[in-house]
Order: structure tokens, then C-alpha cells, then sequence
């Protein structure tokens, strides 16, 4: 729990409404080639980040061909026609870069100080204008993506769940391959006329998002955004075709008997797209659940009862609709079907009546305080911005906390009666084989994954 929230309850009176979130104002132009660019003008910070977000994730790859989102985040760092060596003129200018892909969106960003702002402009428009397409790079960046699937999914415990869940989850739709790749041939067979074909319909500017926050000011960015980006010529776009998928009619279930240290489980529930109204009752309902030492499913089912010694719930937001998902690891000598009827005895109580009302405003409180805390860097602000443009709405990155504070406990009823249905769900147990975990080297736990291209 962040201080700013603690600071606000007692066991006097029930938690307050924070009240204190910072309106971003920030300006918006658009240029000739279709780029649009967002500025948040911060003299309070000798730093300046720009962050480039294209449209274009796993969901636009070919069922036969995936992978290649994921691919281009690491050839987006293997030189352009100007620029050897990405890094090397970045480091010199006293900034960092990094990158990360999903199944929506590929984002790429830098943080430097503000006077040496041109220098990542040079770098991203250099590279989305002429990427170098050397063979040799592809190779390198090809056996660097697969050495990546064998190591997170295939060698890794539970490493290949987002595999299984989402092609039980989803039947048509593209989010049913995770954003690493369905299998690693797919990469592995890539050619460069593949690579080249992807690159030219999805890395134009018009295609693009640039948001540039940080002690800048709006005239220079205008000025360098002309520059280095407008006579980049815009791209032809393939328009998305996606089948929404279709509703989930009855339960999809499957058990994995393999090399992990411990049972586990997971539970996912179809749930709203990252636009719907609804997202932010389905958000507040996760954290109802998971999040924090006071949240039902940690203090009820992993402190009290010590059912599991790991349990978590979390929606993955996506822009088509995603999932709402459960996860944990049963304790000593609980089994996994005595964990799920735990879980679902939980669900049970959000569907037979109303959370109160000091409960929620805990949970508008962490939300809001989760805001803050994503927007206080001048890259924070950057991302939310570029994410924003693309969901068709900037000015949500002000109105995100209203969302929340105007959520009720009726609403927040009326949604869970939607999502937590057995035939809206997906559930995969991981069985562990007696003695193959310590037979193959594994611990008795794991670290959590931060790679967000999972």
C-alpha cells in the first residue's frame, strides 16, 4: 500500500476519497504523414522522454507467421540506414532506451536529458524510415527471439500457461497465440521478404504515436518533429479484418501433468475491451480480489485458511476484449480442486450481493493512487499519453480518475454477475509430477516474469 493512501485510513473512520490528482495538460498536432504527436510541457525536470508507439502488435500477424511483432522490437534495435548501432549515440547523450511488445500495440522509448532531445528524434525517425535490412541482423535477432521462447516458455515453470489458456480462451480471434510466438518455426522460417512485408505495412507514421514529455517546449518539438519526421512518407496500412470472438458457451479445461516445482492454477473469465465503460468496474473487481494484504482473496484464502502460498487476479487490458484471470498455488498438500471450489466459493460472495461501501473506496483510493504514481516520471506520462491517443482519447490520462471515483457498488455487482459464469470460463491446472521437479533442477518457487511480452 503507497503511503498516500495508507495516510488517509484509521480505524476511526472509514477511507476518504484521495482528491488530490494533478490535471497533464499537454498539446497535439498531426502532421502531413499522418504522425501524430503529443507534447507535456515539465520545466520542473532537466529530463525529456519520447516514446514511439506503433499500432501494431500480435493481433496483426498471420496465424502461420507469428512471432514477427516481437521480432521487429528487437530489429528495430539492430541499425537503419544511418545508425550502426542504436545504443552507442544514446549513451553518448546521456539517455537509455529500452522496448516492449503485447498483443495490441509495440512501444519504443527514450529518456535523456532535455538539451540533448534531437538526438532520440534522429534515432527514431532514422529507424522508421530506413531500417537496415541486413541478413545478418535478421539472423542474429531470428536465433536471439527463439533462444528467448525456449528459455521463458519452453525450459521455464508455467512458462508456456499463456499458450495453453489463451487457445482455450479464444477459438478465432488472434489473441489465441501469445505475443512471443505460437511456436518458434515461425521465426525460425522467417525470410527477409517476410520481414521487409511487415515492416513497410505497420512502421509509417502513420501508424504511430510520438509523445514527448519532459522540460521541452511545444514550438521545439513542432520544429523537430518536422525535421526529422515529415518527409518520411506515410505507409499504406492494411485495414484490420479481426472475427470478434464469439461468446464463450461452456467450460474450457485442461490438465498439464509436467516438470514444475508445485501444482498451480489459473482461471480465466472473457471480459470488456480496454475501451468499454465497463473496464474500470472489471479493473476495481480484480483489485477486490488481489491487491493488497486486506484483499479478499489474499487475506481470506492465503492468511487465514493458508490454502495457497501465491494467489493473484489481474484483467490484461487489451484493446479487443480480454480476460480476467486467477491465479495461485495451492499450499502443502492442498489439492487443486480443493483450491478452485475455494476461489469460486469467493466469486460467490461477489455475486450474491454488493461489496460495502468502505471496501470500494479502498479501491478507488489504490487506483487512484496507482494513477499518480504512473504518471509522476516524465516517461510515465509519455506512455500514458501515446496509449491514449491510440485508444481514440487522449484527455482519459485526466478523466481516468472521475471513471473511477463514479463506480458504484451496484455496478460493480451487476458486472460480476456477467463474468463469473462456469461457461465463461477457462481453467488449466499444472499437475506436478512427483520427484521431475527436483529431477530437473527446479526450485521449490520461482521469480515473477517481468518480460511485457507476455
Amino acid at each position: 500500500m503507497s503511503l498516500a493512501v495508507a495516510s488517509t485510513f484509521s480505524t476511526s473512520q472509514p477511507p476518504q476519497p484521495l482528491n488530490f490528482y494533478l490535471v497533464i495538460t499537454y498539446h497535439r498536432f498531426v502532421l502531413d504523414n499522418g504522425l501524430r504527436v503529443l507534447v507535456h510541457e515539465d520545466p520542473s525536470t532537466p529530463m525529456a522522454a519520447v516514446n514511439v508507439l506503433y499500432n501494431v502488435g500480435s493481433r496483426d500477424e498471420h496465424p502461420a507467421k507469428t512471432g514477427f511483432a516481437h521480432l521487429f522490437e528487437h530489429l528495430m534495435f539492430g541499425g537503419s540506414a544511418n545508425i550502426p548501432d542504436f545504443d552507442d549515440p544514446l549513451q553518448l547523450a546521456g539517455g537509455d532506451n529500452n522496448a516492449f511488445t503485447n498483443n495490441d500495440f509495440t512501444n519504443f522509448y527514450e529518456v535523456l536529458p532535455a538539451q540533448n532531445l534531437e538526438v532520440a528524434f534522429w534515432l527514431e525517425s532514422d529507424r522508421m524510415l530506413s531500417l537496415n535490412f541486413d541478413p545478418q541482423v535478421l539472423e542474429v535477432q531470428r536465433k536471439v527471439v527463439v533462444e528467448e521462447f525456449k528459455e521463458t516458455c519452453l525450459n521455464q515453470p508455467y512458462g508456456d500457461m499463456w499458450h495453453h489458456l489463451s487457445e482455450m480462451a479464444y477459438q478465432t480471434h488472434p489473441y489465441r497465440w501469445p505475443v512471443i510466438g505460437q511456436v518458434p518455426e515461425h521465426v525460425e522460417s522467417a525470410t527477409m521478404d517476410d520481414v521487409q512485408d511487415f515492416y513497410f505495412k505497420h512502421y509509417r507514421p502513420n501508424n504511430a504515436v510520438l509523445a514527448v514529455c519532459g522540460n521541452v517546449k511545444l514550438s521545439q518539438v513542432k520544429r523537430l518533429a518536422k525535421k526529422w519526421f515529415a518527409d518520411i512518407p506515410a505507409g499504406d496500412i492494411p485495414e484490420r479484418n479481426i472475427t470478434r470472438e464469439a461468446p464463450q458457451r461452456r467450460l474450457q479445461q485442461k490438465i498439464q501433468e509436467t516438470n514444475v516445482p508445485v501444482d498451480a492454477l489459473y482461471i480465466a473469465f472473457h471480459c470488456c475491451d480496454r475501451a468499454h465503460p465497463d473496464f474500470y468496474l472489471t479493473d476495481l473487481l480484480s483489485d477486490v480480489l488481489s491487491n493488497g494484504p486486506s484483499s479478499r482473496l489474499y487475506r481470506r484464502l492465503l492468511k487465514e485458511k493458508q490454502l495457497f502460498t501465491q494467489i493473484d487476479a489481474y484483467i490484461t487490458g487489451t484493446l479487443d476484449p480480454g480476460l480476467f484471470i486467477i491465479e495461485g498455488r495451492p499450499s502443502e498438500g492442498v489439492t487443486l480442486e480443493a483450491a478452485e471450489a475455494a476461489v469460486w466459493e469467493e466469486l460467490q460472495l461477489l455475486l450474491d450481493e454488493p461489496i460495502g461501501e468502505e471496501e470500494l473506496q479502498k479501491c478507488k483510493n489504490r487506483a487512484e493512487s496507482a494513477l499518480i504514481f504512473s504518471e509522476l516520471s516524465a516517461l510515465g506520462k509519455a506512455m500514458n499519453l501515446a496509449f491514449f491517443e491510440l485508444l481514440g482519447d487522449a484527455d482519459l490520462i485526466n478523466r481516468e480518475p472521475d471513471l473511477y471515483a463514479q463506480i458504484t457498488a451496484e455496478d460493480m455487482h451487476r458486472v460480476a454477475k456477467t463474468l463469473f459464469r462456469e461457461e465463461n470460463c477457462s481453467k488449466l491446472y499444472y499437475k506436478a509430477i512427483p520427484g521431475a521437479a527436483a529431477m530437473a533442477g527446479f526450485s521449490g518457487g520461482m521469480d515473477d516474469d517481468d518480460d511485457d511480452d507476455y
